[in-house]
Order: structure tokens, then C-alpha cells, then sequence
């Protein structure tokens, strides 16, 4: 349950932070049922004066690309998997002899394309860099937040250094307190550059979830200095208050001991040219208590083993690797890891579906 008050002031303040101006018109791929469109999108647009563009009913690459190039578009919105699939399409029409969108109005892309948004999940550096050098979003940003926080907590800012913009997920918004807490000890905020839960206070934080008072308690908390939201997510915060986030709590692979961070894994794995998306999962072992395997969807076929051998420690290379055409994701573009975990354990340890 959100209030007005959170969701017309985060779309106003997401709109200020990321230089939206009258001027622009944004292409909106995200569904408005989701905060993405609803907020990041509509609100953030309605309060400056900019134009948004939808260019589908539901997310369709081709007819994403085709609107931003008729209309000259400036600005472009999208998760992970979308502006994946937007680049396949884009590579797509180049060779194609009788294109949908004229290659020359994709060249032109960069004169033209400069703001936008990334948000939804973790957004791989290397994607980041490809969406530079390819689309010409040079002022692109990364919103990070949740549903219960109306959702936006942290985010970049075209100002901020390469390197901030592409590692990190900015800096905590206006109006808004964040904190990272031992998970365990919800109560001692960690040091700095340390790994905890994050959490969010301020006008942003939902009512509760309707009608579950129960599962409320458990996430939206009231202290002494305020209401807080616990979020799930791990992250770090650096001594310029830029925040890291590390991966889900619950995706965490605790293998012998050893604490194995998902996105770590899949970052590497992004850089590879020919891995289209990745997900990284824990396999039940009974050895280890959990191994590594990731699911892969490939340009086409390739080895991945030897390149996380070769680029990360070695207990970082996946055990199993799941070839997939696909993963399970939701309406507004989330891989469902949850649905992944189970497929892993089947096919690793009985009522098998597929190669591996």
C-alpha cells in the first residue's frame, strides 16, 4: 500500500536527479501496472513536462527500437533482460536484406539518445558499457529500489564518474535515510565498505502489504529514529555514500563455508560476446551443502567453464551449466530464480528436463 504523497514525490525527485526536461520524450517499454512504468516512467515524466512514449502492449524489442528511431527519441527506459533483447534486435536488422527499422536510423541512435533509465535488477557493468558504446545513452542511470519503497532509494546521476555509474547504484535520494545492517543483528548498522542488509526510512516506505499484518512485521519496521524497510538485498556502502548491491540474501551460495556471491559470477560471465543472459543459482551438493550452476542463453554455442576459470577464483566456476533457450521472468522483465533453483535440482538430482 502506497501513499500519493510517495509515488508523485519519487517520480518528481527520479526526474530532477536523472535531468529530465520538457524537451525530452522517453520510449517506456516497462508495463505500467509495475513501479517502473508507473512511477519511473508516468510519474517522473507528468511532473516536467516530458513526453513518454509506449511503443507496445507488452514489451516487444523490435517495436521499442522502431519508436525510438521514428520519433527521435531521447531518452529510453528498460531491465537488464529488455535492453537485451533490444540490442539482439537492433544487431538483427543490420544484416537483414529488407529490415523492419532502416540500420541508418539505429546508426543514428547516438546522436539522439541520451538519457534513460536501468531498473528492475542488477544491471551488469559490461551491459551498462554496451548500451554506451551501441545505443548512445551516455547519460543513462541506474534506479534502485523496491515496490515497498514507492520504489526508488538510490540512484546514479549523469554527473557522477564512469565508475560510480556502471559499479554502483548511486547515492541514497532526497528525503530519504538508508542504512546497511547485519542481517543477523538488524540493530548494528555495519562499517563502512562492509557487506549487510540494506534498509530504507523516509516518506517513501509503503503503509503495508494488504491485508498480511503478519508478513508487514517482518519487513517494515518502526525504531526509535523512524519506520524502516528492510529490503532482502545485500550491499555495501563506499565513504562517498555510493551503494554496491551485492545480490539477494537468499540467492547467497554458501559453498563449504565459503560465501559465493551470484552476481559476481554473472557479471563475469555477462562480459563473454557470446552469452546473451546468464543466471547464476545454488545446487543442493553433498559434499559442499551447495555448488554453482548457472543457466546460460547463448548467441550461440560456446564454453563458459574456462572463462570464469580463467577470470574469477577458482571456487567461483560453475559445477553445472543449463544450456536454455529462455528463463522464467516476470510481466515486467525479473528472472525468476526461484523457478530456476528448482529446475537446477531436478535436473541434477532426479525428474531430469532437458541437457545440461
Amino acid at each position: 500500500m502506497l501513499s500519493h504523497t510517495s509515488i508523485l514525490n519519487n517520480g518528481r525527485l527520479i526526474a530532477s536527479r536523472m535531468g529530465l526536461a520538457p524537451s525530452d520524450a522517453i520510449v517506456c517499454p516497462p508495463p505500467l501496472f509495475h513501479c517502473f512504468g508507473c512511477v519511473l516512467g508516468y510519474m517522473a515524466t507528468a511532473t516536467t513536462g516530458a513526453a513518454i512514449l509506449f511503443p507496445s502492449p507488452a514489451f516487444d524489442p523490435l517495436a521499442s527500437i522502431r519508436m525510438a528511431a521514428d520519433h527521435k527519441a531521447t531518452g529510453l527506459y528498460g531491465v537488464a533482460t529488455m535492453f537485451v533483447a533490444m540490442l539482439e534486435t537492433m544487431a538483427l536488422q543490420g544484416t537483414m536484406e529488407n529490415p523492419v527499422v532502416d540500420p541508418r536510423q539505429i546508426a543514428a541512435f547516438p546522436t539522439h539518445l541520451r538519457k534513460g533509465i536501468a531498473a528492475g535488477s542488477s544491471v551488469p557493468e559490461s551491459l551498462m558499457r554496451r548500451l554506451y558504446e551501441k545505443v548512445g545513452l551516455r547519460e543513462l542511470v541506474i534506479c534502485y529500489g523496491m515496490t515497498e519503497t514507492a520504489p526508488v532509494s538510490c540512484m546514479t546521476s549523469p554527473a557522477d564518474p564512469l565508475e560510480k555509474r556502471t559499479g554502483t547504484v548511486g547515492r541514497v535520494m532526497p528525503h530519504t535515510r538508508v542504512k546497511v545492517v547485519d542481517p543477523t543483528d538488524r540493530g548494528r548498522v555495519v562499517p563502512v565498505g562492509e557487506r549487510g542488509e540494506l534498509a530504507a526510512a523516509g516518506y517513501l516506505v509503503m503503509k503495508g502489504y494488504w491485508g498480511d499484518e503478519e508478513r508487514t512485521r517482518e519487513v517494515r519496521v518502526e525504531e526509535g529514529d523512524g519506520v524502516w524497510m528492510y529490503s532482502g538485498d545485500e550491499a555495501r556502502m563506499d565513504a562517498e555514500g555510493y551503494v554496491e548491491i551485492t545480490g539477494r540474501i537468499k540467492d547467497l551460495i554458501i559453498r563449504g563455508g565459503e560465501n559465493i556471491h551470484p552476481l559476481e559470477i554473472e557479471n563475469c560471465l555477462f562480459q563473454h560476446p557470446l552469452v546473451a543472459e546468464v543466471s547464476v543459482v545454488g545446487v543442493p551438493d553433498e559434499r559442499y551443502g551447495e555448488s554453482v550452476g548457472v543457466f546460460v542463453v547463448l548467441h550461440k554455442g560456446e564454453e563458459v567453464r574456462e572463462w570464469v576459470r580463467t577470470h574469477l577464483s577458482p571456487h567461483l566456476v560453475p559445477k553445472y551449466v543449463f544450456w536454455v533457450d529462455d528463463f522464467p521472468k516476470t510481466a515486467s522483465g525479473k528472472i525468476q530464480k526461484f523457478k530456476l533453483r528448482d529446475r537446477a535440482r531436478r535436473l541434477v538430482h532426479g525428474d531430469g528436463e532437458g541437457d545440461k
